[in-house]
């Protein structure tokens, strides 16, 4: 027959864990003015080798059926199963690997979970109303970091404090290298008094457990007597 208007969502498995032996269905949903259909991970991670239910909240009342997708996009050669609410069949997709079970709520279950499973997952839903709503999650960063203030020169004895950001999610941790030499795990760098000892290269690492990508800034730091005028300082000579 003739494809009836869906409703999508999207969610991504990742993995999480500095080891790389956890997972996490992290999903970022638009903020909904009404109940729209969302789906979370129960539980929010799972160690490799565990169940992992993708839970489907606000299922359409009239449902016709829905269909589970590996993917951003319904694609039919990504289905991993279907349900028929009438006759209660499910049926397999070129996708189903055997671990995945849908229920009549919507929600799919993995069992055993792996780094494959890691990615998109897109769930159609098709109503007898044929309305058409859609929610998107992705997980992404970390950008790479800014360093504030951006300040360069210090003079002995001076407090230096700086602050690494960067747009993550999930949100990203932190470190610091000093010259090379690893600091404390913090988003925050402080010496209280400065030396010349304390010159160099001051590196911010920010690091993302779901992509497990780390970026870095580099900020170099001169503490020195001499007096530096400031650029203010020069124009009104």
């Amino acid at each position: 027959g003739h494809p009836l208007p869906s409703l999508s969502c999207d969610c991504l498995l990742s993995p999480e864990g500095l080891g790389g032996q956890l997972f996490s269905f992290l999903t970022f949903w638009n903020p909904p003015t009404t109940a729209q259909l969302t789906v979370e991970s129960v539980p929010p991670d799972a160690a490799e080798g565990k169940d992992v239910l993708l839970r489907v909240h606000n299922l359409p009342g009239d449902l016709l059926g829905c269909n589970w997708f590996r993917g951003e996009t319904a694609n039919t050669s990504h289905q991993i199963l279907s349900y028929v609410v009438d006759t209660q069949e499910t049926t397999p997709g070129p996708a189903h690997s055997g671990r995945e079970t849908i229920y009549p709520n919507g929600s799919l279950l993995f069992q055993r979970v792996t780094l494959k499973d890691t990615g998109y997952y897109t769930l159609q839903t098709v109503t007898k109303n044929a309305q058409i709503e859609h929610v998107t999650g992705q997980i992404h960063g970390p950008d790479a970091p800014t360093i504030s203030p951006s300040d360069s020169y210090y003079r002995p004895g001076a407090s230096l404090r700086l602050s690494c950001h960067a747009a993550s999610n999930p949100p990203a941790w932190y470190s610091w290298l000093s010259n090379g030499s690893p600091q404390p795990f913090t988003q925050e760098l402080f010496i209280p008094s400065l030396t010349a000892n304390d010159s160099g290269a001051y590196t911010c690492i920010a690091s993302n457990s779901g992509t497990r990508l780390n970026k870095t800034t580099v900020q170099t730091i001169t503490v020195s007597g001499k007096w530096i005028p400031r650029a203010s300082e020069l124009m009104s000579w």
